[in-house]
């Protein structure tokens, strides 16, 4: 349960800044129509006012192109445009500002519009997506034993020490999912029966359904930071907190005091739903900003617990390189690349800004606090912000 609730708090942390690159486009004068195939920035200097420029996804050519539509318009969008003025991440002292205020070692860089997913996995050794059975074996034993060991904790140890057991077997439990989270990416072994049985196995102890979770996970890679269409984290809405008073105020406290317990729920809307299909065909054609943009919440030695899943940003370049080699790949990523990722330790003022600011999704500022919505109805947040310590 532990882990699971930490694995939450590093969830909202790597979605701080994913929302940002969607931004209103600004009215332009004496606009042209963008031709195709230009970059965002290029083909947003002649949108027309009241328009967006979107990025459009063919499944059959495997192509995209930029193309721009009425904002009443609807569609099947992939991604809106920077705005033609400076964003807010190409200021050096703001994002600076940002990582003092949030509790972020960096806020990276925008990432420049003419980088592929394939100049960036180019950069990457080879042998980082290499299977090695030894390793992945030795995976399921450190698990194994740390789960197993976790156990005799609880069973053994007076009640005062059964809340450090709970948290012991809690994240050894959590190198379970990580192993059927790489058996689901086909980077666990070459034999796929054999993925499939530790999979299955491996959630097991998680009460967890591996095989509906399997085809959810894979629309969360088509659809990484998608505001909408993301299965793994979607934001509040300002229409859920105006729709009744009942709602705003079981909002306020999910998303403040008992946030970090909302996995359970997320837990069990998981266990109980299953995906009609997966996304197998699509894949990530540009390697878009919020993909680079995620937090690596690294905690030192208790990685070796959960095999290093949140250093995280390797995984989402290529689901296909094993847990074991994430660090190796995330070193490199961050000598060729380093300076457009973000990258934060865990500490207590990330922690706040999680559960006192980022609640609300909004078009301009990406997040809006409760306690500035409904300053009346926030006390719980108001209690966060004067209580939890702000140690960075």
């Amino acid at each position: 349960m532990f882990q699971l609730i930490l694995r939450m708090l590093c969830l909202c942390a790597r979605h701080l800044f994913a929302l940002m690159p969607a931004r209103r486009l600004p009215e332009l004068v004496d606009a042209q129509a963008p031709a195709k195939n230009l970059s965002p920035r290029r083909a947003a200097a002649g949108a027309l006012s009241g328009s967006l420029i979107v990025k459009r996804f063919s499944l059959c050519t495997g192509r995209s192109h930029h193309q721009f539509l009425p904002l009443k318009q609807r569609g099947r969008l992939q991604a809106a445009v920077l705005p033609v003025t400076p964003p807010l991440l190409d200021d050096e002292e703001k994002r600076k500002q940002m990582s003092e205020d949030y509790g972020f070692k960096q806020i990276g860089e925008q990432l420049p519009d003419n980088i592929t997913l394939k100049d960036v996995m180019d950069t990457l050794p080879k042998e980082v997506f290499e299977i090695d059975d030894v390793k992945a074996w030795a995976s399921v034993l450190i698990s194994v034993t740390s789960y197993a060991f976790g156990l005799f904790l609880i069973s053994k140890a007076p009640w005062y020490l059964l809340p450090v057991a709970w948290a012991w077997a809690g994240t050894a439990v959590t190198g379970f999912f990580v192993i059927g989270h790489d058996c689901a990416h086909k980077s666990f072994s070459r034999n796929k029966l054999v993925e499939d049985i530790v999979g299955t196995l491996a959630f097991l102890p998680l009460i967890y359904p591996y095989e509906p979770w399997r085809f959810k996970h894979d629309r969360h890679h088509a659809k990484t930071n998608m505001l909408v269409e993301d299965t793994a984290w979607q934001p509040v809405w300002q229409k859920e907190i105006e729709s009744s008073s009942f709602l705003r105020k079981a909002i306020i406290v999910g998303y403040g005091p008992i946030r970090p317990w909302m996995s359970i729920a997320h837990w069990t809307r998981q266990s109980l739903r299953c995906c009609g299909g997966r996304s197998a065909g699509e894949q990530h054609t540009e390697v878009q900003p919020a993909m680079l943009q995620l937090v690596v919440a690294e905690k030192g030695r208790i990685e070796i617990l959960c095999h290093d899943i949140n250093v995280h940003v390797p995984h989402h370049i290529s689901p296909r390189i094993p847990s074991y080699n994430l660090r190796a790949a995330h070193n490199s990523i961050k000598q060729n690349w380093g300076k457009y990722i973000n990258e934060a330790s865990w500490n207590w003022r990330l922690m706040k800004t999680i559960l006192t600011t980022c609640h609300v999704y909004d078009k301009e500022r990406y997040y809006v606090s409760f306690d500035e919505l409904v300053p009346e109805e926030s006390q719980p947040i108001r209690f966060l912000k004067k209580f939890m310590p702000d140690y960075a």
